[in-house]
């Protein structure tokens, strides 16, 4: 099976539909499959629950789904930097399932795995137990979280072969690596495509049993979500040539 699409669009052809469930991987913006979500957005899908650690930023990622009011739901862990995201939520024109960030990670994982639930002391006693099942281990109480499982993956890895063999770097391999086994299909998109057997065996992160498209996305920007910077200190040190001090 011919797993390489030539664009992002070609790679989620007759894929996406309405009201579907889709995991897009990434933490912050680091990692996040952009090509990917773009041609999403292209297609013009709606009713989408989206289960991912963050909910973009405005303007980028995740971000332009909102924008186009194309999500209906998100599962999310963490979704502090996307003023939109906040405005839909208050206004009640977007529902949230929101999650402890490592709760989020161990049910991706579980839905990979084919665990439907698991018991967990985060969230005990607190809103994120309510309404769910608790249940008590050795005189300590647990909640039941139930796994994941979506309909679409979409991620992002570093280097990718035409097996659908990936490697992801740093950052990017949180949440990826796991939603891509937990879903009926995965897409991703990598910075670098190499020859099949190119990629040592043991250092495969997802083994292409797991991917069934992949799309070639080279040089894709790289985002800061929260740019930091402060004067540099110069007393006391000599001026570069050039440079006033």
């Amino acid at each position: 099976m011919r797993k390489v699409r030539s664009t992002a669009t070609e790679a989620l052809a007759g894929v996406l539909h309405d009201d579907m469930v889709i995991m897009a991987g990434g933490f912050g913006p680091c990692g996040i499959p952009e090509a990917l979500i773009d041609a999403v957005q292209q297609s013009g899908v709606k009713g989408l629950t989206i289960i991912s650690n963050n909910a973009g930023v405005d303007g980028i990622g995740l971000g332009r789904l909102l924008a186009t009011r194309q999500i209906k739901k998100m599962i999310s862990s963490y979704v502090g930097e996307n003023k939109l995201f906040a405005q839909q939520y208050l206004s009640g024109e977007l529902e949230l399932e929101f999650n402890p960030q490592g709760t989020l990670a161990e049910r991706i994982r579980a839905g990979g795995a084919g665990i439907p639930a698991f018991f967990t002391k985060t969230g005990v006693g607190t809103l994120i137990a309510e309404g769910k099942e608790v249940r008590e281990f050795d005189g300590e109480s647990y909640v039941m979280e139930r796994g994941l499982f979506a309909d679409l993956a979409i991620v992002h890895a570093h280097t990718g072969d035409a097996e659908g063999n990936l490697v992801y770097r740093k950052t990017a391999r949180n949440f990826n690596p796991m939603m891509a086994t937990a879903a009926k299909v995965t897409v991703a998109e990598v910075e670098h495509m190499v020859p099949v057997g190119s990629i040592d065996a043991d250092g495969i992160h997802t083994p292409g049993i797991f991917v069934q498209r992949i799309v070639h996305v080279p040089n894709p920007e790289k985002h800061i979500e929260q740019r930091t910077v402060r004067k540099r200190e110069t007393a006391g040190v000599p001026a570069a040539a050039g440079e006033e001090v």
